[in-house]
């Protein structure tokens, strides 16, 4: 059960660490959340990217770029 009701999920773990980093929806029992099916969630605190980096971005980040793409 979860806060938008009953999914049946799976796990999406790192194949080189084996560390769970998300989950898909294989099934929503509820009609109006049926898009969610087949749909998956990456905790991007999890991941790290090939150079080890993080791929989490700061608010300060996104709000710079968004400036900068409106110029």
């Amino acid at each position: 059960m979860m806060m938008t009701g009953l999914h049946t999920v799976a796990d999406i773990f790192c194949v080189k660490c084996g560390s769970i980093v998300g989950w898909t929806y294989e099934t929503a029992h509820e009609k109006n959340q049926k898009y969610k099916e087949g749909k998956s969630v990456l905790e991007r605190y999890k991941l790290s990217g090939p150079d080890g980096s993080s791929y989490w971005v700061s608010h300060e980040a996104q709000l710079i770029r968004r400036e900068q793409e409106e110029v």
